[in-house]
């Protein structure tokens, strides 16, 4: 069994987007693979990011998906998951979270597990999802952009992975919404810079603007192979 923990710069960077990609791609070579999501805030019932993963990966949604086990946390307000959790009278154990994924284990030999917003944001009033990921042994993949300032935020994330001795298996680079290309270029090439310096690989797949009901077939063999 592999796990993957897909984080990324900050919220709303794409990492619904690429999580249902990665899914679909390892789906499509009929691997044993499904998604879960660690906390969601602003929805209820079921989780709307699972949704997407679904849609993007062609499938109905797993038995899993609506017993909870895909996403053990869910709360109406869209916050931080420490707050929106205090705001329902709750906190959120990450032993929850793990035994969730445990049990996922049982039945698939893949999981990639999508996070919420960026690594420092905390979970409860002694965790952040940063701690959880290192306290787990996950490896990484970070989702950054071409926005203004996605520079700054993505070397300090590439830092804090490394002084950690957290493993990146590579960065999905989101061009949506499109900007400046000789920015954005030069962006990746930064990005890219400091992975290597970092002793990281440097493995980074471009992701745009699509059509989800015909989404992009986005090649990801950097990442999981061999599987």
């Amino acid at each position: 069994m592999t796990e993957y923990f897909i984080s990324g710069i900050d919220t709303d960077i794409g990492k619904t987007i690429a999580t249902g990609l990665m899914a679909r791609y390892l789906f499509k070579q009929n691997q044993n693979i499904i998604t879960q999501k660690i906390v969601q805030t602003g929805c209820q019932d079921t989780s709307d990011d699972i949704l997407v993963h679904r849609q993007l990966m062609g499938c109905e949604l797993f038995e899993e998906d609506l017993s909870g086990l895909t996403c053990p946390y869910l709360f109406k307000r869209p916050a931080s998951p420490h707050l929106a959790a205090r705001l329902e009278g709750k906190k959120i154990d990450t032993l929850t979270i793990s035994r969730a994924t445990h049990e996922l284990k049982k039945r698939f030999k893949t999981i990639l597990i999508e996070g919420a917003g960026g690594l420092q944001v905390p979970l409860n009033d002694d965790s952040t999802v940063l701690e959880y990921i290192r306290e787990n042994h996950y490896p990484v993949i970070l989702v950054t952009s071409s926005k203004l300032g996605s520079i700054n935020h993505t070397l300090l994330s590439i830092e804090a992975l490394k002084t950690r001795n957290i493993k990146l298996v590579g960065m999905v680079y989101n061009r949506y919404p499109q900007t400046d290309k000789l920015i954005s270029d030069d962006s990746i090439t930064q990005m890219r810079r400091f992975m290597i310096q970092c002793g990281y690989g440097g493995h980074i797949v471009e992701m745009g603007e699509m059509d989800l009901s015909r989404p992009d077939e986005l090649d990801f063999s950097n990442f999981f192979n061999p599987v």
